[in-house]
């Protein structure tokens, strides 16, 4: 009898749910797969007990993550209807930067007796913004003290990343804080709870994590910011890097009961989710700009060598694969932000007449739009519901929406909305070309690849062809890459991604006519840009302190 050919299982945490697929390590095929939705979702307005949550806010349950690990990896495996012990590795990725609390043995505070209803003992997610302030203060003194690690993060540290969401804690909650005594990234506690080792990965932890050439920002800075936060990096948040594609370790008897997987089976270092599905593409050349879309979007692209580019989210030597320097830049709205439109404004007669045509209102109100042409619903908008975090950095900034009229159609806004964030996606590359980052060729994965409307206006509005994975579950895809390249079936990620992933280039190309008229509109986006988004009306950030004044009386 032949022998059997190895399958890994990839694992994607995602915002909502966590998703499993089993992957044959010979050609990428995925055999079966398995979602499993977060009983708590999101928490944005109260803890599970009640205890409510101020504006801003994004927690999550981490024993939601493990009952991913419960259900849907067993469901997947049914589903690929594959023997177990053919099963040579496991791979992770999760949402980044999402923060778990924890005792020294990864036991998350919020399972501690008298901590569940104490906010900041419970996870906290990627869209966590409440940190705006100290992540201010943090990028005032960087600049002061003249720090040189702030130039790898375009001159900008995120509210959304560790060490700001670390000092809230600390402001706010000093007794939680003291309790803390493991900041760990989802990422790492997940791979944690599958081996019993905690191994920090070097994507978050060099993107998320300040963590470059080898070094954090010093006790002194720290110190500076509070005096109880100088000793942060030595007590709660070092530990042992692990390379990307590596064994984190092996198995344990524990998670092997839940998964149904074979104990002592490699498991792979942790890794984030836009980052690994540049794997799952076989986008790792440099100029590859890899645009992740969902919830949000994150552009991840490799370079020969770390430039400065404004408001990126970081450039990691290995941060998405050995040998290149990976660059990382994103935007923290996109189909959230398409969702909040139907969700809270589309009229019943729309809703209605999307239900008896058996369709959603998304592709009801597609359908509506796609017969418009580039401008003709005289609106332009900025795409910042939840923030900008490329590439202004500023999670305290809200959306515009210009030249609504009384005769102005729920389609056209929604319309309106998309050509938002592909703007928003221009503005990106723009930057990273002005700063002698070549962008080459544009791969989209995730979600609103199934929206043609969207993609082709992407298009249009980058003038680039549009490549795209030929995969539903890209990032998980990419973790079983990186797991068959840990468990030893490839010698790199490289060479895993040449034979596992895939994608269909220049599916998507310009149309000269409407590129003209989104050049035009896209001037008129990048003056709105900047004049709200780098000074000229500060109104954003005022409207936001009213608002928190008011919430308070």
């Amino acid at each position: 009898m032949a022998d059997a050919v190895p399958v890994v299982v990839g694992i994607d945490f995602g915002t909502l749910s966590g998703r499993a697929v089993v992957v044959r390590t010979t050609d990428g095929a995925e055999l079966g797969q398995a979602v499993h939705e977060y009983r708590h979702a999101v928490l944005t307005t109260a803890l599970p007990d009640g205890t409510p949550l101020p504006p801003d806010w994004a927690l999550q349950v981490p024993s939601d993550y493990v009952d991913v690990l419960r259900h849907a990896v067993p469901r997947a495996l049914e589903a690929a209807g594959v023997d177990p012990a053919d099963v040579v590795g496991v791979g992770t990725d999760f949402t980044a930067c999402t923060m778990v609390p924890t005792l020294r043995d990864g036991t998350p505070l919020c399972e501690l007796d008298g901590l569940a209803g104490r906010p900041h003992a419970y996870v906290k997610l990627w869209k966590h913004h409440a940190a705006q302030g100290q992540a201010d203060r943090i990028n005032r003194l960087a600049h002061e003290r003249g720090e040189p690690w702030i130039a790898r993060y375009g001159g900008l540290i995120s509210s959304e990343w560790e060490f700001a969401k670390a000092l809230q804690i600390l402001e706010e909650d000093p007794d939680t804080y003291t309790r803390v005594e493991r900041w760990v990234e989802a990422a790492d506690w997940i791979v944690w709870q599958l081996t019993g080792e905690y191994v920090r990965n070097a994507c978050s932890a060099g993107y998320k994590g300040i963590l470059q050439d080898g070094a954090y920002p010093s006790p002194e800075f720290l110190g500076t910011l509070h005096p109880g936060f100088a000793d942060f990096v030595t007590t709660r948040l070092e530990q042992p890097i692990g390379t990307l594609g590596t064994a984190a370790g092996r198995l344990s008897e524990a998670a092997a009961a839940w998964t149904g997987l074979p104990a002592g089976i490699v498991v792979a270092v942790g890794n984030v989710d836009a980052h690994v599905t540049a794997a799952a593409c076989d986008a790792l050349r440099a100029g590859q700009m890899v645009a992740i879309t969902g919830t949000s979007t994150c552009h991840v692209v490799n370079g020969d060598e770390p430039l400065q580019v404004p408001g990126m989210c970081g450039v990691v030597d290995g941060g998405i694969v050995a040998g290149r320097w990976g660059y990382e830049a994103g935007q923290s709205g996109v189909g959230d932000i398409f969702g909040h439109f139907v969700e809270r404004f589309v009229p019943a007669d729309y809703t209605e007449a999307a239900a008896a045509r058996g369709v959603s209102a998304h592709e009801y109100l597609t359908e509506l739009a796609s017969v418009q042409h580039p401008g003709q619903h005289g609106l332009i908008a900025l795409d910042w519901h939840s923030g900008n975090r490329s590439v202004l950095v500023d999670h305290e900034l809200s959306a515009v929406m210009v030249g609504e009229t009384l005769a102005t159609r729920p389609e056209d806004v929604y319309r309106a909305l998309i050509e938002a964030t592909a703007f928003g996606t221009r503005t990106i590359i723009e930057t990273f070309r002005n700063a002698g980052v070549p962008i080459t060729e544009l791969v989209v994965a995730g979600g609103l690849l199934k929206n043609s409307m969207i993609m082709q206006i992407y298009s249009d509005v980058t003038r680039m062809p549009l490549s795209v994975i030929e995969s539903d579950q890209g990032p998980a895809l990419g973790s079983a890459i990186h797991a068959a390249v840990a468990a030893g079936v490839y010698p790199d990620v490289p060479s895993a991604a040449t034979l596992m992933g895939r994608r269909k280039p220049a599916v998507y190309v310009p149309d000269e006519a409407a590129a003209e008229v989104y050049d035009a509109l896209f001037a008129e986006y990048t003056t709105l840009h900047d004049y709200f988004g780098r000074g000229a009306n500060d109104v954003m950030h005022r409207l936001r302190h009213i608002a928190r004044t008011g919430a308070q009386r």
